[in-house]
Order: C-alpha cells, then sequence, then structure tokens
C-alpha cells in the first residue's frame, strides 16, 4: 500500500528585529509642509508561506512613548491626552486579517491598527520581502517596506487648531512608513 508524502510545511516565522527596523510618520502642518516622526521601538513577528497566503500573518507592537520628532516640545505634546494619550494607550497595535499579492514583489496587507484604544481596518501596500539571505552571524534574514494611510480622526486624534488665515495646523492625513529587517526563527 503506497502511502501519499505530507506536503512539508512552507511557513517561516520571523522577528522584527528592532535595531534595524523603523516606523515613521508624515502629516501636513500649517497646510504648508509636512512634519516627519518616528518611533524608534517596535517589535513583532511575521509568519510568510508564500504558497499558503492564508497561513501568513503580520502582528505588530509600537512603543508610543518612543516617539521623537526632534522636538522634545512637540514629543511631549503628542503623548499627551491630546493625541495619543501615551500614559493610558502606550502602544499602537497591528494584526493582520488578510494578505492578497500586489503585483510580482508585493502584497496588499489588511489588518486591524489599535491607536488610542481605538481599532480600526487600515491596508498596507508592502514592498518585499526581499530573498533571505544569511548574515554573517548565521542568521537568516529578509527585508520589506510598508506604507498606509489613515485618518487620524478616526482614531479619535482630533486635536487640532484654526489658523487665524483660515485652515488648521494640522492635516487630517497620516502618511506611515515602516522598514523592517526580519530574523528567522523557525
Amino acid at each position: 500500500m503506497s502511502s501519499t508524502p505530507t506536503p512539508t510545511p512552507t511557513i517561516a516565522t520571523y522577528m522584527i528585529e528592532p535595531v534595524h527596523s523603523s516606523a515613521h510618520f508624515k502629516v501636513r502642518h500649517l497646510m504648508i509642509a509636512n512634519v516627519r516622526g518616528e518611533f524608534t521601538k517596535l517589535s513583532g513577528t511575521v509568519k510568510f508561506d508564500p504558497s499558503n497566503l492564508a497561513q501568513s500573518s503580520i502582528s505588530a507592537e509600537i512603543d508610543v512613548h518612543s516617539i521623537s520628532t526632534h522636538e522634545p516640545d512637540r514629543d511631549k505634546h503628542l503623548k499627551s491626552v491630546d493625541f495619543f494619550h501615551a500614559e493610558q494607550h502606550p502602544t499602537i497595535k497591528f494584526e493582520s486579517t488578510k494578505i492578497e499579492p500586489d503585483g510580482p514583489e508585493g502584497y496588499e496587507v489588511t489588518g486591524n491598527l489599535t491607536l488610542r484604544g481605538v481599532t480600526r481596518p487600515v491596508v498596507l501596500e508592502v514592498t518585499g520581502p526581499t530573498p533571505e539571505i544569511k548574515d554573517p552571524w548565521g542568521y537568516v534574514r529578509r527585508g520589506a517596506e510598508a506604507v498606509a494611510k489613515i485618518s487620524r480622526k478616526d482614531f479619535g486624534l482630533t486635536w487640532n487648531q484654526i489658523l487665524e488665515a483660515g485652515g488648521v495646523a494640522i492635516g487630517d492625513q497620516i502618511e506611515i512608513s515602516l522598514e523592517v529587517e526580519l530574523v528567522k526563527t523557525a
């Protein structure tokens, strides 16, 4: 009696390597220019099976206290109740719900973003992941980039200031960009 061999799972698990990964954002300021900032502490796990995307997933977490716009007073205001309310909501979380191919080198990742205690669906446009490489220390790595646009008001970030000449101090649309280096764990 012959038996059919069980297919070997091709799912690989990676951790987001925080030292070589970053999360950036930009928002329109005074209706004339963009202000950029970053979060310096992020972590997460990526499970990736290119032959079975239904088994793939992404979970990530960002430490709100690690925000930096290179202006300490602005950073303090962004951590306050007017914006992130970091004391009560110290993390931003993302959990994927669906991953679909998007061209020859990318994916569209739909998931739930939780920011300031509010969870909403968002779509990440992902480029990559790059092919795996073995680093000089024997670890297997790959990289990816992702971009998403959100309305800050959808997450309760409604503080603003009306300008004397008309308009507002801070735009509603936030562009989020992530650059991650992944280290294979299984």
